[in-house]
C-alpha cells in the first residue's frame, strides 16, 4: 500500500495499472456471469416481478403498499452507507475479495428464495419488503467485491468496453430470465403445477426461481478470478478500529486526490436516481399506465435489449471520450425522457390526426430511460476503477457504495413525497405517476454536481496510509 507521507511529486499507481496486462477472455466472461445472474435480482425480484407482486392490491391499496416499499429500501440504504466501506477495506486487506463476493451472493440468492413465503395478503406485505430490502443490503455487498474486480480482468485499453461488457451481459441475461418466468410462470405455454395461481403460487415459485439462476451463474467467476493477495505487512484490525483506518484514509484521499471524492459524491447522488428508475419503473407501469403483470414483463424484456446495446455503446465510447462524458450525456438523456413521461402521464393525445395513447407514451419514453441507464451506470464504474490506488479497489468501491447509499433515501424519500402530496390534489390513482418527479430532482441535482468533477484522466491517484 501507499504512504500518506509519500512523495506527491511521484504519481503512485492504479490498481488498474499495475494489474495483468493480458487478461484472459474466459476470465472477463466468468467475471461477466455475475452479472447475468444478478439480473434474476434486480429485473425479476426489484424491478419487474415481485416488487409489482408486492404493492398490488392484494397487500392493501397500491399508493401505500408502494410507500412501504420505498420506506424499507432506504432502512437498507443506511444500512449500507455504514458498513460497506469497511466490508470493502477488510476484504482488501485480509486478501478475501472472491471469498465475500460468494458468501454475500449465497446470502442474497437464501433471501430471494425466502420470498415464496410471502402470501397474497396485506399481512405479509412487511415481510415481503423485508426481506427484499435486505436482499439489496447483501447485493450490495457483494457488488462492492464485484466491482473491485473490474482492475483486475481489464487492462487501461479496455476498462470502458469491459464494464459496458458487464452491464450488458447482466440487461442480457434479464431478458432470458424474464423470457423464462413468462413462458413458465406468468403466461404458462402449458399446464403444469408451477403454473397455478392460487395464493400467488407462480409469483412465490419466481422467487426460487431467481435464487438458484443467480446462485448458479455467480459460479464461475469464484473459480476463474484469482483470489485478491494479502498484501505484505498488513495488519490485522478489529471491526471498529477499521473505521479509524477508513477516517485516515478519507482524510487522505481528499488531500491527495480531491476530486476522487467529489466523483463519489456526485456519482452518489445521481445513481441514487438511477436505481429509482429500475426500482419504481413497473411499479409506476402497472400503477399509472394500467399495465398487466405480461406487459410489465414483455416492456421488461424489451427494455433489457435496449438497455444492454446502450451499456455496450456506453463502454465502447467511454475508451473513446472518457467515462465523464458518457455519464452527462446519458443524465441529460434520462432527464428529458423522464419528464415527458411526467408531462403526458396516461392521457390521450391526437397528433395530425393520430391518437397517442398513454401506453404508448411509457414504451417509447421508458425504452429511452432503459437505453440511458446502463451506460450511466457502466462508466461510473470504469470511472472508479481508474482511480483506484493499488490494492485499494475494495474499500474505494465500498466508499462508492457508502455515498450511495448514504443519500439513498433521497430518491425513495421524494418519490414518496410527491406521491403524498399529489394525493389530495389528483383524482385517485393518478398520484403515483407524480412520483417521477422526485426521481428527476434527485438526477438533475446529481449532473449538476458533476459538471466541476476532472475527468478521471486529469485527477490524481490518490495516496493513503497502509493498515
Amino acid at each position: 500500500m501507499n504512504s500518506a507521507t509519500a512523495s506527491q511529486a511521484q504519481q503512485p499507481p492504479s490498481e488498474l495499472e499495475t494489474g495483468s496486462q493480458a487478461v484472459s477472455k474466459g476470465q472477463i466472461l466468468a467475471w461477466a456471469s455475475w452479472d447475468w445472474g444478478s439480473a434474476a435480482f434486480n429485473a425479476i425480484m426489484t424491478t419487474f416481478v415481485f416488487t409489482v407482486y408486492l404493492t398490488s392490491d392484494a397487500f392493501g391499496r397500491e399508493d401505500q403498499a408502494s410507500a412501504v416499499l420505498g420506506g424499507a429500501l432506504a432502512v437498507a440504504g443506511l444500512a449500507i452507507a455504514l458498513l460497506a466501506p469497511v466490508t470493502g477495506q477488510r476484504s482488501d486487506i485480509g486478501g478475501r475479495r472472491k471469498l465475500w463476493l460468494g458468501v454475500n451472493t449465497a446470502v442474497v440468492a437464501l433471501l430471494t428464495a425466502l420470498c415464496f413465503f410471502v402470501f397474497p395478503r396485506p399481512e405479509f406485505l412487511l415481510l415481503g419488503v423485508t426481506l427484499i430490502a435486505l436482499g439489496n443490503v447483501f447485493f450490495e455487498f457483494a457488488g462492492v467485491n464485484y466491482n473491485a474486480m473490474l482492475a483486475q480482468i481489464s487492462t487501461p485499453r479496455n476498462i470502458g468496453k469491459v464494464s459496458g461488457f458487464g452491464w450488458g451481459m447482466g440487461y442480457l441475461g434479464g431478458i432470458v430470465a424474464l423470457l423464462i418466468v413468462l413462458q413458465l410462470f406468468v403466461q404458462p405455454g402449458f399446464e403444469w403445477f408451477g403454473a397455478s395461481t392460487e395464493d400467488g403460487f407462480n409469483i412465490r415459485l419466481v422467487a426460487v426461481f431467481s435464487a438458484l439462476w443467480f446462485f448458479i451463474f455467480a459460479l464461475p467467476v469464484l473459480f476463474a478470478v484469482p483470489e485478491l493477495p494479502r498484501p505484505a505487512g498488513a495488519a490485522r484490525l478489529g471491526f471498529m478500529a477499521s473505521y479509524g483506518l477508513l477516517m485516515r484514509r478519507i482524510t487522505a484521499i481528499y488531500r491527495t486526490s480531491p476530486h476522487t471524492i467529489y466523483f463519489l459524491l456526485a456519482s452518489a447522488i445521481f445513481r441514487d436516481g438511477l436505481a429509482a428508475v429500475f426500482t419504481f419503473g413497473g411499479i409506476i407501469a402497472a400503477g399509472t399506465f394500467g399495465f398487466e403483470l405480461k406487459d410489465v414483463i414483455f416492456f421488461a424484456i424489451f427494455g433489457n435489449v435496449v438497455a444492454a446495446v446502450g451499456a455496450m455503446i456506453g463502454g465502447f465510447l467511454d475508451d473513446r471520450v472518457g467515462p465523464k462524458a458518457v455519464i452527462l450525456g446519458s443524465l441529460v438523456g434520462l432527464l428529458i425522457a423522464g419528464t415527458a413521461i411526467l408531462v403526458l402521464g396516461d392521457g390521450d393525445y391526437v397528433f395530425f390526426g393520430s391518437t397517442w395513447a398513454g401506453a404508448t407514451t411509457f414504451w417509447v419514453f421508458g425504452l429511452f430511460l432503459c437505453l440511458f441507464v446502463g451506460p450511466a451506470q457502466s462508466s461510473s464504474r470504469a470511472y472508479l476503477a481508474r482511480l483506484a490506488p493499488d490494492g485499494e479497489s475494495g474499500e474505494l468501491f465500498g466508499l462508492y457504495a457508502t455515498t450511495g447509499r448514504a443519500v439513498s433515501f433521497l430518491a425513495p424519500t421524494l418519490f414518496t413525497l410527491c406521491i403524498a402530496l399529489a394525493v389530495p390534489l389528483v383524482a385517485e390513482g393518478e398520484a403515483q405517476r407524480w412520483g417521477i418527479l422526485g426521481i428527476m430532482v434527485v438526477l438533475l441535482a446529481g449532473l449538476l454536481v458533476l459538471l466541476p468533477v476532472k475527468p478521471p484522466g486529469k485527477a490524481e491517484i490518490a495516496v493513503v496510509p497502509s493498515a
